[in-house]
């Protein structure tokens, strides 16, 4: 929870100072992977590790993704083993002590992620990348990162799998660290905030709206026991994005600066479903979550055919 809180208070600085070809990244490669199935627009940036950095309706010119920064998009981000002071070895000063903590689009210094593998096969984008270590300077981390991101109707299925291969004998192993999986930046034009907290999960009963804790007050919103695993951002037709992950309970939610901005302005809403998870130096860990994109018990409706298997 602490490199949350860490990693969150770069957003308040920030705000004041149809091919089935496989291809390598190379020079003259495209900048980003783009998929519309008529319903949505889906963009992954290759400069950024394949994260998304684009997802609008179809035709449209305005996306619901947050890119203000390089920490917003839609992103893998792990941590593991103890946090550790390495300024003598070029570590961020602002992000120190550290745990290893690989970022799919880049490092506090702005040095990205390496594409390895990129593949588009209809409706589904494929993306493999070294992620960087967040607090250091340039320090691929010794780890991949791969996604598999589908579009489904109004429905962003995303696979995401990370697989370590750690030498380090510094950070330790075995470590239980919360996990956000994944980060989710919504526009703060998205400023309402939604999910179901009753007793009768998967009934329809009445979704709550809730107050917005705004991270100017220390930290996020922290939600436990979400009975549906999900939460929502909508705008004030009831219109917008939810998050769906069926291993989580618990969420961070919450909005930086102001509502009513876009996705390249500094203000933005924030999702996380979170679960505690030991990532070992030799490991492969992978999760499945969804997005979705429309109105509110529309939205929710499809959630409850996704956990059914209905979709």
């Amino acid at each position: 929870m602490r490199n949350f809180f860490l990693l969150s208070l770069v957003l308040l600085i920030n705000m004041y100072c149809t091919s089935q070809t496989t291809n390598k990244i190379d020079v003259g490669t495209p900048t980003e992977l783009v998929a519309d199935n008529g319903i949505l627009t889906l963009k992954l940036d290759l400069t950024r590790g394949g994260a998304i950095s684009w997802l609008s309706l179809s035709g449209s010119t305005r996306s619901v993704v947050n890119i203000a920064d390089e920490g917003r998009y839609i992103q893998q981000s792990y941590y593991a083993g103890k946090s550790l002071d390495r300024k003598a070895e070029g570590q961020a000063p602002r992000w120190s002590p550290w745990s290893w903590n690989p970022i799919q689009v880049g490092d506090a210094f702005r040095n990205r992620a390496q594409i390895l593998d990129y593949k588009k096969s209809g409706n589904e984008l494929y993306v493999k990348c070294i992620p960087m270590q967040w607090d250091m300077n340039n320090k691929p981390a010794e780890a991949e990162m791969e996604q598999w991101t589908t579009l489904n109707g109004n429905v962003l299925e995303v696979r995401n799998r990370l697989t370590c291969h750690r030498t380090d004998k510094i950070y330790g192993d075995s470590i239980l660290c919360d996990q956000e999986l994944p980060a989710v930046y919504p526009v703060s034009a998205l400023q309402n905030l939604y999910t179901y907290q009753g007793t009768a999960p998967f009934t329809g009963a009445p979704a709550v709206r809730l107050p917005v804790k705004n991270l100017s007050s220390g930290f996020w919103g922290i939600y436990e026991d979400l009975p549906e695993n999900w939460m929502a951002f909508t705008d004030d037709t009831g219109w917008g994005m939810a998050v769906y992950n069926p291993l989580c309970k618990k969420f961070l939610a919450g909005m930086s600066g102001v509502p009513g901005k876009e996705a390249a302005d500094g203000s933005t809403s924030y999702i996380a479903p979170v679960k505690k998870e030991i990532l070992y130096k030799n490991s492969v860990y992978e999760y499945k979550y969804y997005i979705l994109i429309g109105k509110l018990e529309e939205m929710r409706g499809k959630i409850y055919e996704l956990r059914s298997g209905s979709k």
